[in-house]
């Protein structure tokens, strides 16, 4: 019988039994780190060298192109994968997938449009129909800063979905589509939704969640 893998969803906001000694014995049991973006990298390079297991992140709207830190410059956090525009297959056989930013609003960095976060989808379409034939799925998790149009959005222009994400979801089904960009202030507020065979999650601040450790092929080592 196929396993659990235990993951863990960052974004948007520190969280100060995260950024501490707590964080092993409250996350032991973790076996993967995604980070949707706007986090400090000194934040997620504590994250990922306190719990010891890899770290996949993308960039959000509010992140710095440098970030000065006592121990140098730095333009990524050491020991974390960016996954913007990249298709890969992780360790432990999971697929994943990444896209940074939000959509255009301003000048800022890693802000997009519509259109091109569509060129950027529609350059992913080859590596997921390649998985498909050598796995048999064409994606597990797929993660970002800005949700997906009208999933979890909002209507003022920084903060709309991304219409491209809903059709990568539609057509290609990941087990998880991952995103932050939308804090979560109310008690209320909807921060998981199913469609079709896809659990969206909001991971603002941090969220745990599983999903079966996946089944090697006869032809896979």
């Amino acid at each position: 019988m196929a396993g659990k893998l235990h993951l863990l969803g960052l974004s948007d906001i520190e969280i100060g039994f995260v950024y501490s000694p707590m964080v092993v014995e409250r996350f032991q049991n973790i076996d993967l780190i995604f980070s949707c973006g706007d986090l400090p990298y000194y934040y997620l390079e504590y994250v990922v060298s306190m719990l010891n297991v890899p770290m996949y992140y993308v960039r959000g709207n509010h992140a710095s192109k440098v970030e000065f830190t006592s121990a140098g410059d730095r333009t990524n956090p050491w020991g974390a994968v960016n996954l913007h525009r990249r298709v890969l297959e992780d360790d432990t056989g999971l697929l994943l997938a990444g896209l940074e930013g939000s959509l255009q609003y301003n000048r800022g960095p890693y802000q997009y449009s519509q259109n091109e976060y569509w060129y950027m989808v529609y350059r992913l379409v080859p590596s997921l129909l390649l998985n498909k034939i050598r796995f048999g799925r064409y994606l597990d998790v797929f993660i970002t800063h800005a949700p997906a149009w009208h999933i979890h959005d909002q209507s003022d222009r920084p903060h709309q979905g991304i219409k491209a994400f809903r059709w990568l979801i539609d057509v290609f089904q990941p087990a998880y589509f991952l995103h932050g960009h939308i804090h979560v202030l109310r008690n209320d507020t909807i921060t998981r939704t199913q469609v079709g065979n896809t659990q969206i999650l909001n991971v603002y601040g941090f969220r745990e969640f599983e999903i079966d450790t996946p089944a090697k092929r006869s032809w896979q080592r």
